[in-house]
This record gives C-alpha cells, sequence and structure tokens, in this order.
C-alpha cells in the first residue's frame, strides 16, 4: 500500500506566484501619515478578520494598512470625504451628551 500525499496534493498551490505583480494601492484615510501617496502591493491577507494590505516603502520596508484605508476599498467602505467634507464624527446630540459629561466632571472634584 502506497503511503504519502496523492499526486494530485502536490500539485495544489496556494501561495502567491513569485513576483505576481499585484499593482498598487493609495492610502486614502483622511488621517493616515502616508495619505495620498501610492505603494506597491506585496500581499493580501486577513489580520483578526480585517482584510490587509501589505505595501512597499522604499524608505521603511514594508507596511501593512487596512483595505478600508485605500482606494482597493469596497464600494461604501470609503474613509475619504464626501463632497470634499469629512463625514460627522458627532452630531448636536452627542455634543450635547459630551458637554453635560463633561460638566458633571467638573463638579466631581
Amino acid at each position: 500500500m502506497r503511503r504519502g500525499p496523492r499526486p494530485s496534493a502536490r500539485l495544489r498551490r496556494t501561495a502567491l506566484q513569485p513576483r505576481q505583480d499585484l499593482g498598487s494601492a493609495e492610502i486614502t484615510h483622511p488621517f493616515h501619515v502616508l495619505r495620498g501617496q501610492r505603494f506597491a502591493v506585496l500581499k493580501v491577507r486577513k489580520i483578526s478578520g480585517v482584510e490587509t494590505l501589505s505595501l512597499s516603502h522604499a524608505e521603511i520596508g514594508s507596511l501593512a494598512v487596512p483595505r478600508d484605508w485605500t482606494d482597493w476599498a469596497l464600494p461604501g467602505a470609503r474613509s475619504e470625504p464626501i463632497n470634499g467634507q469629512q463625514p460627522l464624527l458627532i452630531d448636536a446630540l452627542g455634543l450635547l451628551a459630551l458637554a453635560e459629561f463633561t460638566s458633571s466632571l467638573k463638579h466631581r472634584k
């Protein structure tokens, strides 16, 4: 009886092909220090359930950036400004709640 991997199992490849060109990605996150810069994509992987691009930087080597922070983001997941404006991070009710909270902290002292 023959032991070892089946012949078809040896032919199965799961790694990227050497020097496979994945193109480039631009960082679009509004607060990222490298925003607007374009980098070669080395690989795509999931880290803690977040799809992440490994990008090549000439000076610091490779860096990992969430896909949603680049122009590779899926539709609806963009973090760049809409119509030239940043999306609201807090609304009027949120500001009121924040003001009440900070006021309560002052009164505790």
